[in-house]
């Protein structure tokens, strides 16, 4: 079985375990690592049992759980080479020997989990998406993205579920006193962060395809609500008329239910331990 499970997504923090009978893959590491391992534990995985940890980018809602989590596990961490060195920079794992270094649009297998990399705009170093493979099915994952490239779209054609960024309603965001002008502008810009209109019309664009679900994650705190996000998109899936689309939204409080791809009925929990445990080549 080939499953997706978001531990937590929102403003503050990020974090998702991509699983299947023999790999185990963390997402970022934007939790605390306390808060990773109980939602770890609560999809019957524990934290040994990681075969790695890979690296969308270096801001700290998505790694600042990193430093514990590694110290405790030894986990490897996969990142191309300017976000590693980023991370290391920061002080957190400066010490950390157990990384594996890609180079952004190369493509590698963890276990039985083929990972597809690309950049994405944002302000970071060198952010990446990733597209993951186990067999015939596929899971799209880009959170912290100001636009989709072109080239972006086509990495994504193939996938069944598409986990997206839809982090602030652009009225809510405009009309938010807490946040000066030069701050509205980075989000809204095209290395900032996707709104719900823009991320709506990222899943058109992906339209006619393979895609059966779309989880919408990296809900600004302030500036969105699950509600709004889901009804943007939801409007505009019906638009074109695709009303089986499944979609989910990602909250930071809780961890989403087991998504298994290539399905399109939520996946229920079912925690295990009895599936036979390959360690990263």
């Amino acid at each position: 079985m080939f499953s997706l499970t978001m531990l937590g997504s929102g403003s503050a923090g990020n974090s998702a375990l991509v699983a299947t009978d023999h790999c185990k893959i963390l997402i970022d590491g934007g939790l605390s690592a306390r808060q990773i391992v109980l939602r770890l534990e609560q999809c019957g995985v524990v934290a040994e049992q990681l075969d790695g940890v890979l690296l969308t980018h270096e801001h700290g809602d998505h790694v600042c759980g990193l430093e514990v989590l590694c110290r405790k596990f030894d986990l490897p961490i996969y990142a191309n080479a300017q976000t590693a060195e980023a991370v290391r920079y920061d002080g957190a794992l400066d010490r950390h020997r157990n990384w594996r270094i890609f180079r952004t649009g190369a493509e590698f297998k963890i276990c039985d989990v083929l990972v597809q990399t690309f950049p994405v705009p944002h302000d970071a170093v060198d952010p990446v998406g990733f597209a993951f493979y186990a067999g015939a099915r596929g899971l799209g994952f880009i959170t912290d993205l100001g636009y989709a490239t072109k080239m972006i779209v086509e990495r994504l054609r193939q996938v069944h579920t598409l986990v997206i960024e839809t982090n602030h309603d652009e009225k809510l965001l405009q009309s938010d006193t807490h946040r000066p002008w030069p701050v509205k502008q980075r989000i809204q810009s095209r290395h900032g962060h996707l709104s719900n209109n823009a991320a709506a019309t990222v899943i058109e664009e992906l339209l006619p395809g393979k895609i059966d679900r779309v989880v919408l994650g990296h809900l600004s705190r302030d500036c969105n609500t699950p509600g709004l996000a889901l009804q943007t998109v939801r409007e505009a899936l019906s638009k074109c008329g695709k009303i089986d689309i499944e979609l989910f939204c990602a909250t930071q409080s809780d961890i989403s239910p087991r998504f298994r791809i290539g399905e399109t009925e939520l996946g229920a929990f079912q925690p295990t331990f009895e599936n036979a445990f390959f360690p990263a080549a």
